[in-house]
């Protein structure tokens, strides 16, 4: 196996329906305003995680939040992950300031995230 594990779960995505309504709520539940406030989404930093909320998640194929484990290399992790019987959902891509992310499938379906900082 390689040196490519994990550094653990440190961003949660959520699918909203109403952005500024998920917004009063996740502001109210973490005790902080967001560090990231726009349109197409919000994200707060809480004791060293991301919590993002995602406005029409549920139209990009996010059935529920999905975890996104920090990687080193986001290619071999979903190199390992497949050949242990996972499966990519969808490609890497950047998100803006290097951020790559992709997620993929395990065998019974649930949808896993990777999360690649440049």
């Amino acid at each position: 196996m390689s040196d490519s594990s994990t550094q653990g779960v440190k961003t949660i995505l959520h699918p909203v329906t109403d952005l500024a309504e998920a917004k009063r709520v996740y502001t109210a539940l973490l005790g902080t305003a967001p560090m990231a406030d726009d349109t197409y989404y919000v994200g707060y930093e809480v004791e060293g995680q991301h919590i993002g909320l995602v406005p029409g998640g549920a139209q990009q194929g996010m059935a529920g939040p999905v975890a996104y484990w920090q990687v080193a290399d986001i290619e071999a992790k979903l190199a390992e992950v497949t050949a242990a019987g996972g499966t990519v959902k969808d490609a890497p891509r950047d998100v803006g300031g290097g951020r790559l992310v992709a997620t993929f499938t395990d065998p019974d379906g649930n949808v896993l995230g990777v999360l690649q900082d440049s």
